[in-house]
């Protein structure tokens, strides 16, 4: 009884709006259904009827078919050609499968037949509304997986990324402009083909272009294509990326690359939405989403003169910066890890998990490249990893030297000077993971010297001196 009366209460949100011109079966109507706790407004005049339904507030309307001055079929003509999302349930008196099924081509969700009982009108509501939350919860989670596939590859749980998320699924729909900064290696490039992926365009072509790998003609060229014989080399008409990418999106990696002469081709294009071919005489039309990243400041380039400020403006509409890796610590293991089961998937490896010490080893790491040098240096252990545990050992030397930081150290002066301090650098590094080196054999063999030195190619006696030298207990529970 109990959980009847909290489904009642929880329908008193659901608004219904009646129009039919018999009072009384539209006051039939509104009675049965206000006992179900539904709000319900009910319109005699049909014209009137359809101004209350054109409002969009109605989460349901129950439309006579036959009335005076405009039929019951014109009023679901004119809602379902909207973006309303109102159920449409028909009335009528006339129960041919013909009117019916008219009427659900048109967009009706059911019709009910006159003359009919209360319990059968108030069961062909429910099953609309049942139906209703059905596909919206539908295209709620459609909706949720096409943000998820869209930003894959984007694995963060740091506070900046998650804002940077939310731009991407506000941008992605839009035909703004995108500038995407960072150092390189932070993933601009998956931030672009995301924005492409959640876009109207998505079905279309995403086109990339790295401005820093041609020279300035070259990339004229490649940007906007050329006809025949407007250079030396140009043997045939080509088009350009513009072109290709029409329709879809084109993004343009180190655009601070570009020169100035470009620059102003390009200003104009994003101006006029047309463009003209290296040595053609006439323009083209083009339709593209342009995503733009650059690894330098571009506003310091603007103060500069290195980059022109129309187009630094022209660009920024919607800007997204991406931090460094070492900004958020606490993806380095997420990322590794994923990374890692990516190999796994594509390749027969041993290695499966990051022991905590390397893991410690990779949080205190700076990653110079980024996100770019992470995934390199997984595959790298992924391979040549010889056990199911990637132990510091397996880490390349760069990772697991101790972080020299210059403000510990006078900078040296003379050549001779900084021979010796390199040479303390090196034996400090060497020291470090000759360290980890010795853990490593002690745990393998559970503390067991004789056989720890054995493993390792070693006298036993040796092997003392070395833990002695870094006060070492072979109890390796004890160690830190």
């Amino acid at each position: 009884m109990e959980e009847s009366l909290n489904n009642k209460e929880s329908l008193i949100k659901k608004k219904i709006l009646i129009i039919d011109d018999e009072s009384i079966i539209g006051l039939s109507c509104k009675r049965i259904l206000q006992e179900e706790y539904y709000e319900v407004i009910y319109e005699q005049n049909p014209k009137q009827g359809l101004v209350e339904a054109m409002s969009g507030e109605y989460d349901l309307i129950l439309l006579d078919l036959i009335m005076p001055e405009i039929e019951g079929m014109e009023i679901l003509k004119r809602i379902k050609s909207t973006d309303i999302r109102s159920d449409v349930i028909i009335i009528t008196g006339y129960a041919t499968i013909q009117t019916a099924v008219e009427a659900i081509k048109l967009g009706a969700s059911d019709y009910v037949s006159k003359p009919f009982l209360p319990e059968e009108l108030k069961l062909i509501i429910n099953k609309v509304f049942e139906h209703s939350e059905l596909v919206k919860e539908n295209i709620s989670l459609k909706k949720e997986l096409e943000i998820h596939e869209g930003i894959k590859g984007i694995l963060s749980d740091d506070p900046k990324i998650k804002e940077i998320f939310t731009i991407i699924k506000r941008v992605a729909p839009t035909e703004g402009t995108v500038c995407i900064t960072g150092e390189s290696g932070t993933g601009k490039e998956l931030v672009a083909q995301a924005i492409h992926r959640l876009s109207l365009r998505k079905n279309k072509a995403f086109i990339t272009c790295d401005c820093s790998s041609l020279a300035p003609s070259l990339l004229e060229s490649e940007l906007f294509g050329h006809i025949k014989g407007s250079f030396t080399g140009a043997i045939s008409t080509k088009q350009g990326l513009f072109e290709t990418a029409n329709n879809g999106t084109l993004f343009l990696d180190e655009i601070s690359n570009i020169s100035l002469e470009i620059q102003s081709k390009l200003l104009r294009v994003l101006e006029t939405r047309r463009m003209r071919k290296v040595g053609d005489t006439s323009e083209h039309e083009i339709n593209i989403r342009l995503v733009t990243a650059s690894n330098h400041d571009l506003f310091k380039m603007v103060e500069e003169k290195t980059f022109r400020e129309d187009l630094y403006y022209r660009l920024q509409v919607i800007p997204i910066h991406l931090p460094p890796l070492r900004e958020r610590k606490g993806d380095i293991i997420k990322l590794a890890n994923y990374f890692l089961s990516l190999l796994r998937k594509n390749s027969e490896i041993k290695a499966r998990l990051f022991a905590p010490e390397s893991i410690t080893i990779m949080e205190n790491y700076d990653w110079p490249g980024n996100i770019r040098e992470l995934k390199n240096m997984v595959e790298r252990l992924g391979i040549l990893c010889d056990s199911e545990v990637i132990n510091p050992r397996h880490l390349p030397n760069e990772i697991i030297s101790p972080q020299i930081k210059l403000k510990d150290y006078n900078i040296p002066i003379t050549w001779e000077e900084f021979k010796k301090f390199k040479l303390k650098i090196q034996n400090e590094a060497v020291m470090e993971i000759e360290k980890h080196f010795l853990l490593e054999a002690l745990k393998h063999t559970n503390g067991n010297i004789s056989k720890a030195a054995k493993n390792i190619g070693i006298q036993r006696t040796n092997f003392h001196s070395l833990l002695r030298k870094y006060n070492i207990n072979s109890n390796i529970k004890n160690q830190t």
